[in-house]
């Protein structure tokens, strides 16, 4: 068999956004591919319809579409020269075209006037839309063309400089968003009419219809940004009537849906287990704006099995008159449960794998998954059913006679928990021979590793080495209290990962303990961190978009403000002791592993800063390191950065391993 290669990734499709059509007959999703010349990602819409696929469009620019009737949808494109030029001028708009599946071409339908978030059909040629606006503009698309040249004007004559006033100031993969705020309008097709349902400096979180009420839950703020609490206005989408439901100062939303005669809303307090705190559910009575519990839930209801074979998202919970569809981790698995009206939580499909983003309509499944050690594909199943049906062959040329490990599972008592995770044989194993090993962290901490493909550990496995990796204490798939590490990073969790090493090695002697590697990559690369200043066990690491400071950490990142004392259970200015004591470079005077730091200069989440801190604290005691900073790339590079630069990123990685553990060999 052929091994997996680096430039794999340029052939790999990745699949999202399933959705079907309102009568259920047929269903739109998302296939995109990079393109390795233009060093960018191609989007373009398919249709699945009676066992057949077919594809839709071919500019290769379309990654979102809704569906307007069994027949039409809509998607945001920009296609005429004229929208080509106002693009060019950076001018907002969002020009969109109707689409009749069934034949024809890619017709215009309407043009707003400010850069689309998301819509929602509410009924023909009337639609909710999301929009981020300048909080000191949010009536820009209204205005006059004079005061919109003018306001374009001043924009590039201040783009030299930023003013922060807020926190915070910046997010990740957003870059500045300093005074920017997410308001809903009700936009009427013809003629065009957009109504306000929201005022800056109100912020929304999340939005649902029910019957003709427009539920907004969203939070009013200045200087900071709220860590907890939320208001409720209800619009009737009809009459425009608006009316404030609640506001509750305590309850932080995650998401809001409605489930037949139903309003759910998932959040969190956050009093039992901080910021990571799995979501309870709330029935909600808009009406009477009542909030009661329906369940208390310990798990989470969304994916958070990690792979770097994914571009794109889609839904991970659908209201039914049933109940509500969702996924939800368990253990290395992202399995689908459907919540009762009563709050029961019922298993529906539980395979291995991962499902990444679903529909149900007319008693059928269509999802999107990782399974069988395969990339995306596109999955069908009848509710009541037990076994998915592969109905995809988008990725089977890219795998075709290439090695592909399969995770051999590994479990290991550590520190009072059994510690899960799996092993990757190497290519053309043979037992009689020495091998050297990668362990992998992987980030959050509240995330997971599961038996899916992974194109960095599948590369590495052909190349020759073991690789190996699990789901220490403060991952999620379990429960609130395995997840739960505040006050506690680099302890129980740094065991649990030392303690399944040793498990591991114990299961496999062909592994060359002289030549073992370890990576990770945001918490993971805060743990690779953690690793070298507390063992020497590692022949080489590599730390990935980690975090060095906890104290540097809380002025820099889109949530550090919150985020480092939470998780350090400190406060900066009353026990800064505790957030000195969990950070990596108080121990990187013991550091002698050569480490290779990979950061990015748009990483708002763990920012550059913090591999820089501590790869100048391990050259400035001699020891080896090396540094590659990826400008214009953000936290997420590994997993939806510019091709090349993906590339690039995993040549530097491979090649520090192969440069020392070869070397020990």
């Amino acid at each position: 068999m052929e091994p997996i290669k680096q430039t794999d990734l340029f052939q790999y499709k990745f699949l999202s956004g399933i959705r079907f059509s309102p009568d259920g007959t047929r269903a739109a999703f998302v296939v995109a591919n990079s393109n390795e010349e233009e060093n960018c990602y191609e989007r373009r819409l398919w249709l699945y319809e009676n066992g057949t696929l077919r594809q839709l469009t071919d500019l290769g620019k379309e990654g979102a579409f809704l569906w307007l009737d069994e027949r039409r949808l809509i998607f945001p494109a920009v296609r005429s020269a004229r929208e080509k030029k106002r693009a060019e001028a950076k001018e907002p708009f969002t020009a969109y075209y109707v689409l009749d599946v069934c034949g024809g071409e890619a017709l215009p339908y309407m043009t707003l006037p400010f850069a689309a978030g998301s819509i929602r059909l509410l009924e023909e040629g009337k639609f909710l839309v999301t929009a981020t606006v300048d909080k000191a503009k949010p009536l820009l698309y209204a205005a006059s063309e004079e005061e919109k040249q003018e306001y374009a004007k001043q924009k590039k004559e201040d783009a030299d400089y930023e003013v922060f006033t807020e926190l915070p100031f910046w997010f990740n993969g957003q870059g500045v968003t300093n005074g920017s705020r997410t308001l809903a309008y009700l936009v009427e097709r013809e003629p065009l009419k957009i109504t306000p349902l929201m005022q800056a400096p109100e912020d929304l979180i999340c939005q649902t219809v029910f019957e003709d009420q427009i539920l907004l839950a969203y939070v009013p703020w200045q200087a900071k940004y709220p860590l907890a609490g939320f208001c409720l206005r209800s619009v009737n989408w009809k009459t425009g009537e608006s009316r404030e439901v609640l506001d509750h100062w305590t309850l932080s939303p995650h998401a809001m849906e409605t489930v037949g005669d139903k309003v759910l809303l998932m959040g969190t307090e956050g009093q039992r287990h901080g910021l990571n705190e799995n979501a309870w559910v709330y029935e909600l009575d808009p009406k009477a704006g009542k909030l009661e519990v329906l369940r208390e839930e310990e798990y989470n209801m969304y994916n958070s099995v990690g792979s770097d074979c994914r571009l794109g998202g889609g839904r991970q919970a659908v209201g039914t008159p049933e109940g509500l569809y969702h996924l939800t981790t368990r253990e290395g698995n992202a399995v689908l449960h459907l919540l009762k009206p009563d709050g029961e939580d019922l298993p529906v499909f539980t395979g291995e794998g991962a499902m990444d983003c679903f529909d149900v309509a007319k008693g059928k499944l269509l999802c999107v998954g990782l399974y069988d050690m395969r990339l995306q594909e596109l999955y069908e199943m009848e509710l009541g059913g037990d076994r998915l049906t592969r109905v995809s062959r988008f990725n089977d040329a890219a795998l075709e006679g290439r090695y592909v490990a399969v995770p051999e599972p590994v479990t290991v008592q550590s520190r009072g928990w059994e510690i899960g995770g799996w092993v990757l044989k190497p290519k053309d194993y043979d037992p009689a021979k020495k091998y050297p090993a990668i362990l992998d962290v992987h980030g959050g901490p509240k995330t997971v590793y599961g038996p899916v493909f992974y194109h960095e550990m599948q590369l590495w496995a052909s190349m020759g080495y073991f690789v190996f990796f699990c789901n220490p204490m403060g991952s999620d798939g379990r429960d609130n209290k395995f997840m739960d590490i505040r006050g506690h990073y680099g302890d129980t969790d740094y065991q649990n990962l030392m303690d399944f090493t040793d498990a591991v090695l114990e299961r496999y002697p062909q592994i060359d303990p002289k030549r073992l590697c370890e990576t990770g990559g945001s918490y993971g690369g805060f743990m690779t961190n953690w690793i070298i200043g507390h063992t020497d066990r590692f022949c080489c690491a590599a730390s990935q978009r980690s975090i060095a400071n906890w104290l540097g950490f809380y002025g820099m990142s889109d949530i550090g403000f919150y985020f480092a004392a939470d998780q350090t259970d400190g406060d900066l200015y009353e026990t800064p002791e505790k957030l000195w004591a969990q950070s990596p470079l108080k121990y990187a005077a013991n550091v002698v592993t050569p480490t290779l730091f990979i950061h990015s200069d748009e990483d708002y989440r763990c920012p550059m800063a913090e591999g820089i801190q501590m790869y100048a604290a391990l050259v400035d005691r001699g020891v080896e390191a090396r540094l590659c900073l990826f400008h214009g790339e953000n936290h997420e590079l590994s997993r939806s950065g510019k091709p090349k630069h993906r590339q690039r990123r995993l040549k530097e990685i491979t090649d520090w391993f192969e440069k020392h553990a070869r070397r020990q060999g």
